[in-house]
């Protein structure tokens, strides 16, 4: 079936959108290969430091995505949608964004409690904690749990669009980068 195009995103929504979804596939490739990394080994920092650095700019970057959502208004939804899928993409979309926020928290204020802290490609950032095993842990656990959920949504995510893309309904083209 194939609908004449839907509204779109702005293209600075379209922007940061792809922007976030590369960081996002970059961090999780790098937080399942790192974690097998044997300890003490200098790749093991390298790597900690990078997943660290990118984490902090998809941190940037999500914020200035919300910031801009709140601004700015998505496009109406598509009436050709039926009711579930419009709502089941709004509880997505949400739980999708508290991961996105909650990702990089977690991530920075469980790198506080821990020796090394943040670097921020080389730069140290301040601690917000101290050295704490325990809280260390609690955080990290957070963090990988809200990863598991995370890559649960995202695929859910992916699904969709491409569901969407498959029926040329109009709907992946408005946050596609280009026209079609």
């Amino acid at each position: 079936m194939i609908v004449a195009p839907a509204a779109r995103y702005t293209r600075t929504a379209v922007v940061l959108h792809w922007l976030i979804a590369l960081l996002v596939v970059a961090l999780i490739s790098i937080g399942l290969y790192m974690t097998d990394i044997p300890r003490n080994t200098p790749a093991r920092g390298w790597y900690y430091n990078l997943h660290k650095s990118l984490g902090l700019l998809a941190a940037c970057v999500i914020l200035l995505r919300v910031g801009w959502r709140l601004r700015f208004n998505p496009p109406p939804d598509s009436h050709a949608l039926p009711a579930w899928q419009t709502t089941a993409a709004r509880i997505n979309h949400a739980l999708l964004y508290l991961c996105l926020l909650l990702m990089p928290l977690t991530g920075y204020v469980g790198s506080s409690f821990n020796k090394y802290g943040v670097k921020f490609f080389g730069l140290a950032l301040p601690h917000w904690g101290w050295e704490d095993p325990a809280l260390r842990e609690f955080f990290s656990g957070a963090h990988q749990l809200i990863a598991g959920a995370f890559i649960g949504l995202i695929l859910l995510h992916v699904a969709a669009a491409l569901y969407h893309l498959y029926r040329r309904d109009g709907v992946f083209t408005r946050m596609w980068l280009r026209r079609s």
